[in-house]
């Protein structure tokens, strides 16, 4: 219990602190290099109680190496990338400007080709939980072989190699959100938008995607003018939620076997039973 107490207040701390940047506004280089700084403190803080630990379980080291650690980890190589990119921009606004973050989205794309198709990956998407005492638990790996060579420089009694991987495809996926709202001049911002930690999506990024593509084809939000990259933006925002690539995920939902609008009939359903229990 105190494990994941200690564990929660370290992710309340960063959240809080995101709050305050998207409480006062300001400039997103100044905000992004003092995270860089929080998030590397509160990483060093997690080593140094890791390592302080007289006992851990399995399940606890789990939840570490899964839960908690790639979230700082992976908020710092995003807000590290947010501040490279923002402080190499040549422009303040204009067409070069749209261009020069367009660019950034299409390299990031091009990189993300690295992880994606492999193994890890699709059952990190997947939401699956059977091999987390492979991928999760350190000194599991006995084998080498086409591992990325950022392994052989992490320290292994704080790594498990695959929380740097998870980290790594988190800050991809905010940094693919955020370059999203730079292109689009009607929801740039000045700051990095976050919403309170409690409000999450808890349900899979599948059944997320799936509801906005309903709520989109059905035209019901300001009369269906708004496009389908723009409501997509204000869920990942408000569920904190990075959807990635939702495209491509809509068109796998379109070839699933059996029942294609899976989430949508667990809606209805759950919707019938909660009003016949009302009657």
């Amino acid at each position: 219990m105190i494990k994941i107490a200690f564990y929660k207040g370290l992710l309340i701390d960063i959240n809080q602190k995101e709050q305050q940047f998207s409480t006062i506004g300001g400039d997103i280089v100044l905000q992004s290099s003092d995270m860089i700084v929080h998030l590397h403190e509160t990483l060093h803080r997690l080593r140094e109680y890791l390592l302080g630990l007289k006992s851990i379980t399995r399940q606890e080291e789990i939840e570490l190496f899964k839960e908690v650690k790639p979230q700082v980890l992976g908020k710092l190589i995003f807000y590290n990338e947010v501040y490279r990119i923002e402080t190499s921009c040549p422009f303040s606004e204009g067409k070069m400007y749209i261009k020069y973050f367009s660019g950034q989205l299409k390299l990031l794309k091009k990189n993300s080709r690295l992880y994606r198709d492999n193994e890890f990956f699709r059952y990190y998407r997947s939401g699956r939980s059977d091999r987390d005492g492979e991928y999760f638990v350190r000194g599991q790996l006995h084998h080498f072989t086409g591992l990325n060579s950022f392994y052989f420089e992490t320290d292994p009694n704080f790594s498990t190699y695959y929380d740097h991987l998870l980290a790594r495809i988190i800050a991809h996926e905010l940094l693919y959100a955020f370059l999203l709202t730079r292109i689009d001049p009607e929801t740039r911002s000045t700051s990095i938008s976050v919403i309170p930690d409690e409000l999450r999506w808890t349900g899979t990024k599948n059944a997320l995607i799936e509801l906005i593509y309903a709520l989109y084809i059905a035209g019901v939000i300001s009369n269906g003018k708004i496009g389908l990259r723009k409501i997509t933006l204000i869920f990942q925002s408000i569920f904190k939620t990075p959807l990635g690539d939702v495209h491509h995920a809509f068109h796998r939902m379109k070839d699933r076997a059996g029942n294609r609008t899976l989430f949508i009939d667990q809606l209805k359903d759950s919707l019938e039973h909660y009003m016949d229990k009302s009657l």
